[in-house]
């Protein structure tokens, strides 16, 4: 017994079936752009530290080892005598020297998606120009270059927040 009509139902369900599996992308991506007001648009995450509460004057130091951070610590407030002054910038971020710059330039502070908190130029968190904040207490901020190079040559950085001026 033949039916002509279940082969050629069955054919296009076959053929449908391939050419939409052929849509797809490895990734699981659409081919396709979204609908119009529909796209996704990165998810900007608050910074967890304002410029305001990093603008001032500090005491800074570095170390290579985390053995060497109190001793570290101390060294960065004895330099409050000739304090790193911290600024706030006229785009709203705060103005700091990058790796091997001698001109201070506005930063952002940046909280990427894992929590993390960064300082550095326009762009997405963690780039290679960044500095990771590991720690700030409002007094201390330590602070990490994601550059594996910069953190090299320049280690972990401490801040020390210097007594305002009487």
């Amino acid at each position: 017994m033949h039916f002509p009509r279940l082969s050629c139902l069955l054919a296009t369900l076959t053929i449908g079936g391939l050419a939409l599996a052929a849509c797809g992308t490895p990734g699981g991506e659409s081919p396709f752009p979204p609908f119009p007001g529909l796209e996704s648009k990165p998810t900007t995450i608050p910074p967890r530290y304002t410029p305001e509460e990093i603008v001032g004057r500090w005491g800074v130091a570095s170390y290579q080892r985390d053995a060497d951070r109190a001793r570290t610590e101390a060294a960065a407030r004895r330099q409050c005598s000739k304090p790193y002054t911290i600024t706030k910038g006229a785009g709203g971020g705060v103005m700091m020297h990058l790796a091997d710059q001698a001109t201070p330039v506005e930063l952002r502070i940046k909280t990427a998606a894992d929590g993390k908190t960064y300082i550095g130029p326009e762009g997405e968190p963690g780039g290679a120009q960044d500095r990771e904040v590991v720690s700030f207490d409002g007094r201390v901020m330590v602070l990490r270059y994601t550059d594996p190079e910069a953190a090299g040559r320049y280690g972990t950085m401490i801040y020390v927040r210097c007594a305002p001026r009487a």
